[in-house]
């Protein structure tokens, strides 16, 4: 692995510590309440970010996401908390959260992502390759970290 993949996993790996250190910090009332104005919840942000990265490294290219499709589909952009989930999915979110990084540093060296469809972000940001993906997706987790630092206050008395 060259170095810029390896300092690009290093960063993902540090927002994520940071992500699942505020997800540990809540109740499941906590990561399940939506403040009022709000479309989202924090167990919906942690679970975003799993399933983004997903899509955006191994679904365009054009390999089979870890993740199921239900779980893409739950969290994807434009998606919104569909209710209350159970301890069992915050858990998976949890576990997911780390391991799905590590997964991703040993499919790097081992699955071939170079069949790299372009896209085009909301951010109006062109993706190119898994490099382009991996540096897009940073700032979209660091992005959620803060909204999610954010809604820790805001559900702190929940």
């Amino acid at each position: 692995m060259d170095q810029a993949t390896s300092d690009k996993l290093a960063l993902l790996r540090a927002a994520r510590t940071n992500v699942l250190r505020i997800y540990r910090s809540c109740t499941p009332a906590q990561l399940n309440h939506v403040p009022p104005g709000l479309n989202n919840n924090l167990v919906w942000n942690a679970g975003h970010v799993v399933a983004t990265l997903e899509g955006l490294v191994y679904g365009l290219s054009g390999l089979r996401t870890p993740a199921t499709a239900e779980f893409i589909g739950r969290y994807r952009k434009g998606s919104r908390p569909e209710g209350p989930v159970g301890q069992a999915e915050i858990d998976h979110i949890g576990q997911r959260l780390l391991a799905g990084v590590d997964q991703l540093e040993e499919d790097l060296a081992t699955l071939d992502f170079g069949n790299y469809r372009t896209y085009e972000t909301s951010f109006g940001v062109t993706l190119r390759d898994v490099g382009d993906a991996l540096t897009f997706n940073n700032m979209h987790e660091a992005m959620h970290l803060g909204t999610m630092i954010a809604l820790r206050r805001l559900v702190a008395d929940v």
